[in-house]
């Protein structure tokens, strides 16, 4: 949800229809209620909800529609333009779906998107972000809220949709758990999970500290543009390697809805060797999404 021209199309139709930046510029505006039914890891559903954000919808959404939009919610996400002229609208109707929430799904996660934060210079993002959460952390109670800030033109908004679908996935921390011995066993300095379709990062296990801590996200940013180039020219994207003297990384696909990222620091060790054994790994994998389709 979020007031008309925030941007809430635009970043579904990027993460989740394979749209690059530039060309969501042809999408119109949402009218009413958009419904997106998206499989996710196999055979979990994820059902968007597009809200438009014209006026006399978000009225309307409040008043007759309050319990058809509001019921079984597992997450609301709220999407708000930074350079909006029109703050108190935008939190009087924020706070109109935080009420709903509570009276409908008083459990659903909330998160909020501060978008177009490419619009904003640099040197002040960060104190902008940091002062519009302090706001919506405190509008938001007794709801907790996670506040992210977001762009469609780099990996922010990657980063905020990896975070919120990795709520609803089953069992997350089991697969971190088997992240973390795999990279043990191999010794990699970080194993990473992507979803197939999406590319966001479902999970990752990281041995160490990283001075970028952004570089998943970028990672899913550019190897998607990638994979949606070789699309064009009726390739299909598999696997990728790239090296230098201090390190290794390799992509490949893993299981039937994810792709694995190794990243070696030991340069040395045989290309073939981290291939082999992330293969070897896929039936294990497999396993544990055949768990979490279950129960999901």
């Amino acid at each position: 949800m979020g007031k008309c021209g925030s941007g809430k199309t635009s970043m579904r139709s990027i993460i989740f229809a394979n749209y690059i930046a530039r060309d969501t510029r042809r999408l119109g505006a949402t009218v009413d209620v958009e419904h997106s039914h998206v499989r996710f890891l196999g055979n979990l559903m994820l059902n968007l909800w597009d809200c438009g954000g014209q006026e006399a919808f978000m009225e309307n959404y409040f008043e007759s529609q309050k319990q058809t939009i509001f019921r079984n919610v597992e997450v609301l996400i709220y999407v708000f333009d930074v350079e909006s002229r029109e703050l108190e609208k935008d939190m009087h109707y924020y706070q109109s779906c935080l009420e709903a929430i509570l009276q409908n799904s008083p459990n659903a996660r909330v998160f909020c998107l501060i978008h177009k934060m490419d619009l904003v210079q640099d040197d002040q993002r960060e104190i902008i972000f940091r002062e519009r959460e302090e706001d919506l952390k405190k509008w938001s109670k007794p709801l907790d809220c996670t506040c992210f800030g977001t762009s469609i033109w780099d990996e922010t908004l990657y980063k905020a949709w990896s975070r919120i679908v990795t709520e609803l996935i089953p069992n997350v921390h089991k697969l971190e758990d088997n992240l973390k011995e795999f990279a043990t066993i191999i010794d990699a300095d970080e194993v990473l999970l992507f979803e197939r379709a999406t590319f966001l990062v479902i999970s990752h296990y990281r041995n160490g500290t990283h001075r970028d801590m952004n570089r998943f996200e970028k990672v899913s940013n550019i190897i998607k543009q990638f994979k949606l180039s070789c699309s064009k020219v009726a390739a299909q994207f598999q696997s990728m390697e790239v090296r230098n003297a201090t390190f290794a990384a390799f992509i490949d696909t893993f299981t039937p809805n994810t792709y694995c990222m190794v990243i070696m620091s030991d340069a040395s060790i045989p290309s073939a060797i981290t291939i082999l054994n992330i293969r070897n790994a896929r039936k294990h994998f497999e396993k544990l999404e055949k768990i979490n389709e279950g129960q999901s």
